[in-house]
């Protein structure tokens, strides 16, 4: 994919997390550019009226490489899993409302609908500091290990991806599964998917087009379909 063509989708995902309110005045998103070089949305950028001008190139130790602006200081939560992650091509950083809930509330996430099964079993980094050190990263990411999402306690949610089309429909399906979840806590217990269930989730929903699906629908509301 062309480097502006990158900038673009990049920015059409945090857009349409920031109108779907996943993403509030903070929060950023990165993909991959290259062994080393990863591209995201500047610090001081407005996420809500986001432009291609607003994505700047790093390095992983933070070093503008291309763009006129600096990166969010929370640039080791991305450096440090790509260090430690080749397969993993496109992180999310979100400020959830109703997944933060839970870690508030010390809920743990539980797979109570289908698309949140993709991301059953996630951990929980106890620090409710920003990940704004190399040492916070690599303790981050030594928390995430192999998987798909991390929860910061009492801050937000880290989602990964091998593409910015999989990992957006991962942190959306991570907050939707949140929501479901904190309500059904209101009147009760909440059903918690089987091991076989979710299993056989897993081997249907874990596909390329259904995240396109996912991605479509969210643009049509945000008006960038």
């Amino acid at each position: 994919m062309e480097p502006n063509a990158r900038k673009t989708q990049l920015v059409a995902a945090i857009r349409m997390l920031e109108t779907a309110e996943i993403v509030d005045f903070n929060g950023h998103c990165s993909v991959r550019t290259g062994a080393d070089r990863l591209l995201i949305n500047s610090g001081r950028s407005v996420r809500s009226a986001l432009s291609v001008e607003d994505i700047v190139e790093i390095d992983l130790d933070g070093r503008v490489t291309a763009g006129s602006s600096e990166p969010p200081m929370e640039f080791p939560l991305h450096a440090e899993i790509y260090r430690r992650r080749a397969d993993v091509n496109a992180i999310v950083h979100a400020h959830p409302k109703w997944s933060t809930f839970l870690t508030i509330a010390g809920q743990r996430v539980e797979p109570v609908f289908a698309q949140g099964t993709l991301l059953a079993e996630i951990p929980l980094f106890p620090e409710v500091f920003s990940i704004n050190s190399r040492a916070r990263g690599e303790a981050l990411a030594g928390v995430l290990e192999e998987g798909r999402a991390v929860l910061l306690q009492s801050h937000g949610s880290v989602v990964v991806g091998g593409d910015i089309v999989e990992c957006f429909a991962l942190t959306v399906y991570l907050e939707e599964n949140a929501y479901r979840q904190y309500m059904a806590l209101q009147i009760g217990a909440p059903r918690v998917f089987s091991e076989e269930e979710i299993r056989v989730s897993r081997e249907t929903l874990w596909k390329p087009n259904l995240f396109r699906k996912t991605w479509d629908y969210y643009a049509a509301k945000a008006g960038m379909g």
